[in-house]
């Protein structure tokens, strides 16, 4: 797999960069203005037909190939999809190898609110495939993980930063030049690790900082290197380490640092360390 599609880049997702052993689609938990699919497909899935959403998608295997914009295109693994709404596509495989890919639709009104300067229209990426690894990290926040919920502070985060990215595409200006606010971002560091066993959510953080969701999750970035969602998550996986080295169930453990249950606990535990909770428990015991 060429460009940037590594093992990092593909971190939680499995098996699905390998051959598709059958067409079908598995539509992901939904979250207002947002909604993610995995699918696999032989030969022709798609008539031409249009969507009132963008479409941004992720090539996990083999050649995905559409009609967009009088022109066929063709994705392969490590390219993203950005298709505008209201643009007539079709869609299928490029291959006898059949297709995997990943994709987001996402509802215009909501790039809009999240967009650096929301007076502008919104963004019109000219070439529908794209190579950049800035793009694929942010789809990759709401696309590696397709069984559970999105939470409101990783959807802020990818939002922010798809629309940092879809406007360096469509040519439009940015913020990066913009000034931090410190004391504000240092308010919701502070709420953020307060808190960090509870479901914290958008407009609890937007009230303990004054800073509006979409200026907080960039700005956060720039001043802390990882966006609030994610500082979260390591809070709470940093405990979670700890009551595990101490021998907690992990029933218990995953209750006690704000996880859902003990398999988003598993899953995000094996995305930031490399080995599920069980293994490392096993490996701390070898090393006592």
């Amino acid at each position: 797999m060429a460009g940037f599609l590594t093992r990092e880049g593909l971190q939680g997702l499995g098996r699905l960069c390998e051959r598709p052993d059958e067409s079908g689609i598995v539509a992901a938990p939904a979250f207002p203005g947002l909604d993610r699919i995995e699918a696999r497909f032989f030969g022709t899935a798609f008539a031409p037909h249009r969507h009132d959403t963008y479409a941004i998608g992720m090539t996990l295997y083999g050649v995905q190939t559409f009609r967009y914009r009088g022109a066929v295109r063709y994705s392969t693994p490590g390219k993203v999809i950005v298709l505008h709404p209201d643009e007539l596509h079709d869609g299928g495989a490029g291959t006898e190898d059949g297709l995997r890919y990943r994709m987001l639709y996402l509802e215009p009104a909501l790039l809009r609110r999240a967009l650096a300067d929301s007076r502008g229209g919104l963004p019109f990426v000219r070439d529908p495939v794209v190579a950049d690894a800035a793009l694929w990290r942010a789809l990759l926040a709401g696309l590696s993980d397709l069984e559970g919920e999105l939470e409101d502070l990783l959807v802020d985060q990818m939002l922010a930063e798809l629309a940092a990215a879809l406007s360096r595409h469509a040519g439009q200006p940015g913020d990066s030049a913009a000034k931090l606010d410190l004391p504000r971002l240092d308010l919701a560091r502070a709420y953020l690790d307060a808190n960090l066993t509870e479901a914290v959510r958008s407009r609890e953080l937007e009230a303990a900082s004054g800073l509006d969701r979409f200026s907080l999750a960039r700005q956060f970035r720039r001043a802390f290197g990882t966006s609030p969602h994610r500082y979260l998550v390591m809070r709470r996986l940093a405990h979670a380490r700890g009551l595990i080295d101490a021998g907690l169930p992990l029933a218990e453990i995953a209750a006690a640092t704000g996880f859902a249950d003990q398999s988003h606990l598993n899953r995000q535990f094996k995305k930031t360390f490399g080995v599920t909770p069980g293994q490392w428990r096993s490996l701390a015991r070898g090393r006592s």
